[in-house]
């Protein structure tokens, strides 16, 4: 058995993935714009991972815009055969980087066709809809204009599963309405955890919940409490805080983003790490005290 065996798997749609996967998002440049710093250390981060076991790739065309998708296509086409490649729709950017919504049904059939092209594939296995009634968390809103567009691509054969990004538990059973809903992609970490009930619910009804920004995201995770636990462990700080989000629940699907190989080397690791229950309590606590 490979360490990333050891993460375990779950369904997406009728895919199955193991639990440790890869996010794309930092192959692209600072800010997630434009070309990475170094093009031939994203190519090989990718196919590093795909050969230690990783068979869950997250991704977008709105990375560098396009850039990510390319190095994706560039690095492991053709694709693994047990490989999902999950992307995203719902946002573009502006020529100076900025994020803006795009939701009418013109952008969100282009983005579709844009990823398409740019990763080389005739259907995409999984698309999120970014919902972006607020960019930064989730905020109620009707999503039934955006996901009936989806729903239409879906019937046409370019996308086989939809998912949710950025969503609330309002907007997930609205979207169940619509279309099956295979997954949810919020914010979520050891000390963002809002969504708490929201995993609960999903996991009795075997949906994922995919967290972005597990290790902190631009602000990395920083605790006095986790870097102690990883001591006593003999682990690194982020090895852990991936390690509860495994045993958090049995429907969480990591996708640690990196662009370096010893980074990628240290999250594929964290699969093998057993956090005992002290350690869990007490990482635990670590959202009271980031309230």
């Amino acid at each position: 058995m490979s360490i990333i065996d050891q993460s375990g798997t779950f369904t997406i749609g009728d895919r199955k993935v193991r639990r440790l996967g890869y996010g794309a998002m930092q192959l692209a440049g600072l800010g997630v714009f434009g070309p990475p710093r170094d093009h031939g250390a994203a190519l090989a981060v990718l196919r590093e991972a795909v050969a230690s076991g990783v068979n869950h790739i997250d991704t977008s065309d709105f990375y560098g815009p396009h850039v990510t998708n390319q190095i994706i296509r560039e690095a492991l086409h053709p694709y693994r055969d047990d490989l999902v490649i999950v992307t995203k729709v719902g946002a573009r950017r502006g020529a100076d980087g900025s994020w803006i919504p795009a939701f009418s049904r013109q952008e969100l059939t282009q983005a579709v066709h844009d990823n398409l092209r740019n990763l080389g594939l005739d259907v995409l296995d999984v698309v999120n809809l970014r919902i972006a009634f607020d960019l930064h968390s989730p905020a109620e809103g009707s999503i039934e204009a955006p996901l009936t567009v989806l729903a239409d691509l879906q019937r046409q054969g370019l996308v086989r599963h939809v998912g949710l990004s950025n969503a609330t538990s309002k907007q997930v059973i609205e979207g169940r309405g619509i279309t099956e809903i295979v997954c949810v992609q919020n914010h979520y970490n050891l000390a963002h955890r809002t969504d708490d009930g929201l995993i609960d619910d999903l996991a009795g009804q075997s949906t994922a919940y995919v967290p972005f920004f597990p290790l902190g995201g631009f602000t990395p995770l920083q605790s006095s409490t986790l870097s102690n636990v990883a001591a006593r462990l003999g682990a690194t700080p982020m090895q852990v805080a991936l390690a509860w989000l495994l045993q958090r629940a049995p429907n969480i699907l990591l996708i640690p983003g990196t662009s370096s190989l010893g980074h990628l080397r240290e999250n594929l690791a964290a699969a093998r790490l057993v956090l005992p229950d002290d350690a869990v309590e007490e990482l635990n606590r670590m959202a009271d005290m980031a309230a």
